[in-house]
């Protein structure tokens, strides 16, 4: 049994913007708990007990957030990166201090941990997960030959490929491997070139069940479609008479769901929130504490982050709304285009597919909507911007924007 475990925390996520400008990465809320923590429960099913987790941007926030993995039945240390210069590097930072075999997992994806399970033979082999992808365009694309690696494809090709799932199995060959090779196009050290240099020693096995890299905002929508099906059903809230619920739900402490409220699917609420009276919460909606629906406000499989509002007839569908934002009277997130095609942002200076057909906005933290404004599918919100009443907002808009 492998009893040790590295998650890689580090960076920034930049291409979760506007999301990581305030929350690291690891700390996204998924399906009610984080990003992180749910790798630490599964890598905890196959009998973990110590988990090393590299930090260094917003470390503070993750360390205070874990603590020493006491509520969690894991004993969590952390190793700070004080400069990020790559994976191959990230994952040397735990030389001297993980000795034997351990898992190691990218902080920024969903896992079925059965899978780490069927890693681990006995034989303390270096082992690399790989799975099967429609387009392998934004992964590092594996070949391999008799289940051993062949070669890493950076940013690889368009199209069915197998790619490289960030889940590992290593022992203290890996940093050996690392110390060797030299910096990247990218100035950076990679781990995929210390595993080339020694692909004869590493083993490759086909990933199985679900699997989703975060590596967008949207991807965090489709990972929590399939993680909020795993809550556990518990009521430490109030809900009022004359409310229908047809579906499993969680109700934090002090939160209270009034009258006339319709629930359908699973929908997890957090603390301190107030539902209703007469709103309507849909599959996969996450209100992660201190949140108002109000009156005849439709949430469908969003994730409205602490203290987010939607307190007047509102409909939001498809999106994430962040932290302390509110939606005036009357604001409503489109989820489709006419024509019903993938829907295309602009993400950083670039167009992009986010391989959805439906998908709302992706809202910053502190932003404020003024009473009937429109908001077109696809669009992304900086933080702190204002739109104003009435208008209608389309494509993407840096934070602190002005819209009217």
């Amino acid at each position: 049994m492998i009893e040790k475990a590295m998650i890689l925390a580090a960076g920034k996520g930049k291409r979760m913007w506007p999301l990581t400008d305030n929350t690291p990465k690891p700390l996204l809320p998924l399906g009610g708990t984080t990003i992180i923590q749910r790798q630490i429960e599964e890598l905890t099913k196959v009998g973990v007990k110590e988990i090393h987790v590299l930090i260094g941007y917003q470390m503070k926030e993750i360390s205070n957030h874990l603590g020493n993995g006491e509520k969690l039945g894991v004993k969590i240390k952390y190793i700070v990166q004080e400069k990020q210069e790559g994976t191959g590097h990230a994952v040397l930072q735990a030389n001297g201090k993980i000795k034997g075999e351990f898992y190691c997992l990218n902080g920024d994806m969903v896992i079925d941990g059965s899978n780490l399970d069927r890693m681990s033979n006995g034989k303390n082999e270096i082992v690399m997960m790989t799975t099967e992808v429609e387009d392998g365009s934004r992964f590092g694309v594996v070949q391999s030959k008799k289940g051993k690696l062949v070669s890493i494809t950076e940013k690889g090709v368009s199209g069915k490929a197998n790619i490289n799932a960030g889940m590992y199995l290593f022992n203290e060959k890996i940093f050996e491997a690392i110390k060797r090779v030299e910096k990247s196009v990218r100035g950076e050290y990679e781990l995929t070139d210390a595993l080339q240099a020694i692909s004869k020693d590493v083993n490759i096995m086909e990933y199985k069940g679900f699997w989703q890299d975060i590596g967008c905002p949207w991807d965090l929508i489709t990972a929590n479609e399939n993680c909020i099906e795993d809550i556990e059903e518990k009521n430490h809230g109030i809900i009022e008479d004359n409310v229908n619920i047809n579906g499993k739900i969680h109700v934090g402490k002090n939160s209270i769901i009034k009258s006339g409220t319709c629930i359908e699917g699973t929908v997890w609420i957090g603390e301190n929130c107030v539902v209703g009276p007469n709103a309507y919460l849909r599959g996969g909606t996450v209100l992660c504490g201190n949140n108002k629906v109000g009156a005849s406000s439709e949430i469908k499989n969003t994730i409205l982050m602490q203290g987010a509002k939607a307190p007047h007839h509102n409909y939001v569908g498809d999106s994430i709304v962040g932290k302390d934002s509110n939606l005036g009277s009357g604001t409503k997130i489109a989820n489709l285009r006419l024509d019903k095609k993938i829907i295309e942002v602009t993400h950083q200076g670039k167009k992009i597919s986010t391989d959805r057909r439906k998908l709302g906005a992706i809202i910053g933290d502190n932003v404020n909507t003024g009473i009937n404004a429109s908001v077109n599918a696809g669009t992304i919100l900086g933080n702190h911007v204002k739109v104003g009443p009435n208008t209608l907002v389309s494509g993407t808009y840096e934070s602190k924007s002005i819209i009217v």
